[in-house]
């Protein structure tokens, strides 16, 4: 039997894994990330085995964070599918704001997660532009 998922919990997930991503915090975004992990994108794929791999490969993106002064993050929830009682795929549209106000697409991603005693962890980052 699956375990229902709690959107509230998956909503804060993806709020503080936002803010650790527009601040720079890369030991907050390794904290985000079950091991091993991997992003895989059109052009590309690479893995995570530790948290310092993890936290060296986000910090390249936060140059560009403050190259285009983001402030904030936004993930709205497309879909959510429970695919066992621990893993969940999310589909997830995210929306960044300047310093001015002004919203920024961020693009597409399907987050596979792992559920286990801390709350969810991503396993699999798959960019959908």
């Amino acid at each position: 039997m699956k375990t229902p998922i709690d959107l509230a919990d998956l909503t804060d997930f993806f709020d503080h894994y936002g803010a650790a991503l527009t601040t720079g915090d890369v030991a907050g975004v390794a904290g985000c990330y079950a091991l091993p992990g991997m992003v895989v994108a059109d052009s590309y794929s690479f893995t995570f085995t530790s948290p310092a791999a993890v936290a060296l490969s986000f910090l390249g993106a936060a140059p560009t964070y403050r190259e285009q002064q983001v402030v904030a993050a936004h993930a709205q929830l497309l879909d959510v599918q429970q695919l066992s009682p621990a893993l969940t795929m999310v589909a997830v549209a995210w929306e960044y704001l300047d310093s001015g106000g002004n919203a920024l697409s961020g693009g597409h991603f399907h987050y596979l997660l792992r559920m286990d005693a801390n709350g969810p962890r991503i396993t699999t980052v798959i960019s959908t532009h």
